[in-house]
């Protein structure tokens, strides 16, 4: 039953392009209405319909405690009460720098602003700043926001609407954008054979999130940290969700490879809209007041969204148990597909992310993403939705574990899923008889 939410779609279209806020919500890849929510607690969250349904979601990453978790809530709250913005410093500010440079060491000295992308945009700006070359490195099928240079061969919403450049963005801007292939030295080293002296960073999601969870092979990462100090570039792990996310100190602590600078947004903010970057106290000292490279924010730092990432944080330091729970229950519902598939999927998982590829392919970068059979996914994506499973509306993004996730949900939807490949799906049956 979704009225109430084909009646919001339908007025939101007259006055929102698309009827969203952003890409991937208008539910297009898998052909349905999206659901308008109206509240969310623990794994759950409910529509303005009265569906209630079990969030692996979690608002794309920043819900890794569950949703209105009651301590950062409370604190909210109490941040509320005392104003909602200042355009001043407060101590938040000082204190959720602390916490990051704690969790991860790496950020020395770290700048908040309002989102993922401006966290992004901002460091390669230092980058440029701090090398005086004009060129970067990215990797087909890895996002890292929506800022002009960086829209070449995206992921996420621009792959899932199989959009891999947008409109808009001039071409001289995109000119100093290189793209190489993830997992694959050969095609960066020939960059850097190319552009010697031109390449100002890399720029990395350390696993690929937004292409669906692609993880680096093994060696990968060491291998770019040693390209780019050879070269003389910098090297930039986009955490915007691995960040406090595979491990307390991301997935620079997980896989033990240091970059420069990093990037953070989602769990940084509790579920508040914010980012961060940073990295050594050398190369941010470049950003203004202190040094050339100008970046300013309004909202930068804001009181209510440093309440809720200094909460956040603090409960995931103060339990690092957290992680092992959340990989577990995440481990079930991998080890469920695996079985349950008979390997007609490829299952791609790290810790507490996890996507399921329509595909027997085994996933490794951009070219085997592409080869996932999308509509494959809507039928899985609906069967699911249909019996109270929320899951990612496209083939092309994660699936997140919360530690709100109960033994009893978590079992449930391994059911669900079981139940879907047991023979209830077209898919399955086409491709048995050929037809793929």
């Amino acid at each position: 039953m979704d009225t109430k939410s084909k009646a919001l779609f339908q007025a939101a279209n007259r006055h929102i392009p698309g009827g969203v806020n952003s890409p991937v919500r208008a539910f297009l890849a898998v052909g349905r209405t999206p659901r308008f929510i109206a509240s969310a607690h623990g794994d759950r969250i409910v529509d303005v319909d009265g569906n209630e349904m079990i969030d692996y979601v979690c608002s794309w990453g920043p819900g890794i405690l569950g949703h209105a978790h009651p301590d950062v809530i409370r604190q909210v709250k109490d941040a509320c009460e005392k104003g909602l913005t200042f355009g001043a410093p407060t101590e938040n500010e000082v204190v959720l720098a602390e916490l990051i440079a704690e969790m991860i060491p790496s950020m020395e000295v770290s700048r908040l602003v309002g989102s993922g992308t401006e966290a992004v945009m901002s460091a390669i700006r230092v980058a440029r700043g701090f090398t005086k070359r004009d060129k970067i490195i990215k990797f087909q099928g890895c996002y890292h926001g929506h800022s002009d240079c960086l829209l070449v061969q995206a992921g996420s919403g621009a792959l899932t609407t199989c959009v891999p450049d947008s409109a808009g963005v001039p071409a001289d801007v995109v000119k100093n954008t290189l793209v190489a292939s993830y997992n694959d030295d050969s095609s960066v080293e020939e960059m850097f054979r190319l552009h010697p002296d031109q390449i100002a960073a890399v720029i990395v999601e350390p696993v690929a999130a937004n292409m669906g969870v692609t993880l680096p092979k093994p060696g990968f990462l060491e291998f770019l940290r040693k390209i780019t100090r050879a070269y003389g570039a910098l090297l930039i792990f986009d955490e915007v969700i691995t960040g406090f996310r595979l491990s307390p100190g991301g997935a620079q602590e997980y896989y033990h490879v240091t970059p420069d600078l990093t990037t953070l947004g989602k769990i940084v903010g509790g579920g508040m809209p914010i980012g961060a970057y940073g990295g050594r106290k050398e190369i941010m000292d470049l950003v203004s007041p202190v040094g050339a490279v100008y970046q300013a924010g309004t909202l930068s730092g804001n009181p209510i969204a440093t309440t809720a990432g200094i909460a956040t944080l603090r409960i995931l330091k103060g339990d690092p148990g957290i992680y092992q729970r959340l990989s577990e229950k995440a481990e079930r519902i991998e080890q469920t597909i695996r079985e349950a598939s008979k390997g007609f999927v490829c299952v791609n998982r790290i810790e507490s992310l996890l996507s399921v590829f329509f595909t027997p392919r085994r996933v490794s970068d951009y070219k085997s993403v592409s080869s996932s059979d999308t509509a494959a996914y809507a039928d899985y994506f609906g069967y699911l939705l249909d019996h109270g499973v929320y899951v990612a509306p496209s083939q092309f993004e994660a699936m997140f574990l919360s530690d709100a996730h109960t033994e009893q949900d978590i079992a449930y939807t391994c059911g669900i899923i079981s139940d879907y490949f047991s023979g209830r799906c077209r898919w399955m049956d086409e491709w048995k008889n050929g037809s793929f």
